[in-house]
C-alpha cells in the first residue's frame, strides 16, 4: 500500500498531462469508437512526456538518444544553438532542459529540474521544428547546388 501511494504524485501528474496538456476532457467527437482511439493516442503522449520526465530526473546522464528520435533532439539542438547538431547526442538532462526551454522553462540556477508543462510545450514547437526542417531539407540541397552553380 505504501508503494503504491508513493506512486500516486505521479498519478497525478500523468492525469494533469493528459487533462491540460491533451485537453482531453475538451474532446467532442461523434461517437463512441472515436472518442476511444482518440484517448488511446493521448495516453500514448501523456506516457511518453511522463516517461521523459521521470527519466531526465532519475538518469540525466544518459545520451538523450534514449527517449528522443534523432530529428527531435536535432532539431532543437539547431534553433536552440544555431548551428549545426553535435555527431554524438548530448546529455539527456541537458536536451530537456532546451526543450523545456522552449515551453517556458527560464533555467535559472534556483530553478529545479523542468517539469511536465514546460516539456508538453516544448515537445510539441520541437515537433513542429523538426517536421519544418524535414520538409525544408530537399528544398535545401537544391538552393545550395544552385548557388554553387551561379
Amino acid at each position: 500500500m505504501i508503494d503504491w501511494y508513493r506512486r500516486r504524485w505521479l498519478i497525478e501528474i500523468y492525469f494533469r498531462i493528459l487533462k491540460s496538456g491533451c485537453r482531453v476532457e475538451s474532446l467532442q467527437l461523434s461517437s463512441v469508437e472515436r472518442l476511444d482511439r482518440a484517448i488511446m493516442i493521448y495516453l500514448i503522449i501523456g506516457w511518453r512526456i511522463l516517461h521523459v520526465v521521470t527519466t531526465g530526473q532519475a538518469c540525466p546522464n544518459l545520451p538523450c538518444d534514449v527517449v528522443f528520435d534523432p530529428e527531435e533532439w536535432q532539431a532543437a539542438w539547431t534553433v536552440k544553438y544555431r548551428q549545426k547538431p553535435p555527431q554524438q547526442p548530448p546529455k539527456l538532462g541537458d536536451m530537456i532542459r532546451i526543450i523545456a526551454g522552449f515551453g517556458g522553462f527560464l533555467g535559472r540556477k534556483s530553478d529545479g529540474f523542468p517539469g511536465a508543462k514546460t516539456l508538453w510545450e516544448g515537445m510539441e514547437k520541437v515537433r513542429h521544428y523538426a517536421l519544418g526542417i524535414v520538409a525544408v531539407e530537399p528544398f535545401m540541397l537544391t538552393l545550395i547546388e544552385l548557388w554553387v552553380i551561379v
